[in-house]
């Protein structure tokens, strides 16, 4: 009877060693495999890549990669620039040795000043080359034709507000040259611009605070008052107080 009990007895035991060393196994596999785990997310965020993320550069944040200003879609083409690449602007620019010229598809005195005019009066704005030199002179040549008062003058309630676009612009070089095309409307419409000059004068006030800019400016007003006549006179000085007739 003893020996029975016994024999019971180290079975209980050799069991409960056995259940021991199954959780024990379990338990250590357990751990193997948090430590796997734990080895590859380290292993991950410890790259070049992650760390470049998780810590950006300084250099980063002024060349985002999310832009690219030399990328061929980075930014649309203006208005102008399309109408041009499609032909909707009936002259050429030809690269000289010393200088450009406009090639014209036909004499500008036959071409329509509606809508082309105010389409290069747009073109201003530009800031690329050919743009700039297209609209420019194309500007200027089509205001030199026979006739060009007549045409030129009905769309005065429409080519001023784009002139003014140019004067307010921020660029320096779009605002000289919407300052140059205003004086080259006000020789060919002459008096008639003095019911929309008052509409151009306050970019000029403003600008006249600029040093480099006060004596084109300056220029431009006695172009303006000299085109205009007396009533031209009224309204720059009721702008521009500071500004001296060219009659004094």
């Amino acid at each position: 009877m003893q020996k029975s009990e016994c024999h019971g007895g180290v079975q209980l035991r050799n069991r409960g060693a056995d259940n021991c060393d199954q959780r024990t196994s379990s338990s250590i596999q357990i751990k193997h495999r948090t430590t796997v785990q734990q080895g590859k997310s380290s292993s991950s965020t410890s790259s070049p890549e992650s760390a470049r993320k998780s810590h950006p550069r300084p250099s980063d944040k002024l060349n985002p990669k999310t832009i690219n200003p030399f990328g061929e879609q980075s930014r649309a083409p203006s208005a102008f620039a399309a109408i041009y690449s499609k032909g909707g602007i009936p002259c050429r620019l030809v690269h000289g040795s010393v200088k450009h010229r406009l090639q014209w598809e036909c004499p500008p005195e036959n071409l329509p000043f509606d809508p082309l005019l105010i389409t290069l009066a747009e073109g201003l704005r530009e800031t690329k080359h050919p743009y700039t030199f297209v609209s420019k002179e194309g500007f200027r040549e089509l205001l030199l034709v026979q006739g060009a008062p007549e045409k030129a003058v009905p769309l005065l309630p429409r080519l001023v507000p784009v002139l003014k676009a140019a004067l307010v612009h921020l660029d320096d070089d779009v605002f000289a040259r919407g300052l140059n095309a205003l004086v080259q409307l006000s020789v060919v419409v002459g008096p008639s611009l003095n019911d929309h000059l008052k509409h151009l004068l306050t970019s000029l006030s403003k600008r006249l605070r600029d040093k480099k800019f006060k004596e084109p400016i300056t220029s431009a007003l006695q172009k303006l008052e000299q085109h205009g006549g007396s009533g031209s006179l009224i309204i720059i000085k009721s702008k521009i107080p500071t500004y001296c007739s060219i009659c004094c």
